[in-house]
């Protein structure tokens, strides 16, 4: 009984082995290769996509997320000079169909990613408290924070302006800044008296407060688009990557940081 029991273990353990040396010796054709993807994305996603990847991970261990984040306008000019990249977020249409038009981003990619709001904001407790974004021309402000020409914010900022008729003013005592959180850091650390900024970057700064929400009417709609580049070495995993950032998953990050998805939502894979 127990030579026949030593048998059997041998036999078990032979079939074992043989299984083993014939998984360490797959064709490489069916071995996964990894893959890292450059995401070149807007600086206000750059706490929230630090979860979605650690989401994605999860679900696609074999993907390397590389991230950039920058103004829109500063990656769109680092995608024309030929930054490696595979994936493009803007925070504004105008960078991402600028891209599109001239080949750099494939134009069927593109999704409409998410929605935002602009913003007035203050020093937390600072005085005199501003009501409405009018205020801004005001005596009592010294200067505000806005996005340069190569930032979204600064376009959104300067659209609202205009519709209220009161650029011109704004921006005789405006300090123009390089990024969206360039111009809530000077507002946090009161180097300024107000700026304007989207309302996901102000939740996530204790020391401001908002003071005002942009009227729909009043500015462009906020919209984050995401698409592939056209010269990616890597376009089927950009792609992937792109259908996992409209799943549910990821809208549930994307909603946790102030966000709203856009339309029409993949089921989660």
């Amino acid at each position: 009984m127990k030579r026949a029991l030593c048998t059997g273990l041998l036999l078990v353990s032979t079939f074992l082995a043989g299984c083993a040396v014939q998984k360490a010796s797959l064709p490489e054709s069916e071995k996964i290769e990894p893959v890292e993807l450059y995401v070149l994305a807007a600086s206000s996603l750059s706490d929230v996509l630090s979860e979605v990847e650690a989401a994605y991970q999860t679900y696609a261990p074999e993907i390397e997320l590389n991230f950039s984040f920058d103004a829109s306008g500063t990656l769109a000019r680092q995608i024309e000079e030929g930054a490696p990249a595979d994936v493009f977020i803007s925070a504004a249409m105008k960078q991402m169909n600028s891209l599109s038009q001239v080949g750099l981003v494939e134009a069927e990619s593109v999704i409409k990613l998410l929605k935002n709001q602009i913003v007035l904001i203050q020093p937390k407790g600072y005085t005199p408290r501003l009501s409405g974004f009018e205020d801004v021309i005001s005596e009592q402000v010294e200067m505000i924070a806005v996005g340069n020409e190569n930032v979204p914010v600064g376009d959104y900022t300067k659209t609202l302006y205009e519709r209220l008729g009161l650029w011109e003013e704004v921006l005789g005592k405006a300090n123009l800044a390089t990024s969206v959180r360039q111009v809530l850091d000077w507002v946090a650390t009161e180097n300024v008296d107000c700026g304007v900024v989207y309302q996901t970057d102000a939740a996530i700064e204790e020391r401001v407060e908002v003071v005002a929400i942009a009227d729909p009417l009043s500015t462009d709609e906020v919209i984050y688009p995401a698409g592939v580049i056209a010269d990616s070495l890597h376009k089927q995993a950009a792609k992937d990557f792109l259908t996992f950032l409209k799943s549910k998953e990821a809208n549930t990050l994307f909603e946790k940081y102030g966000f709203t998805p856009y339309s029409n939502q993949t089921e989660n894979k």
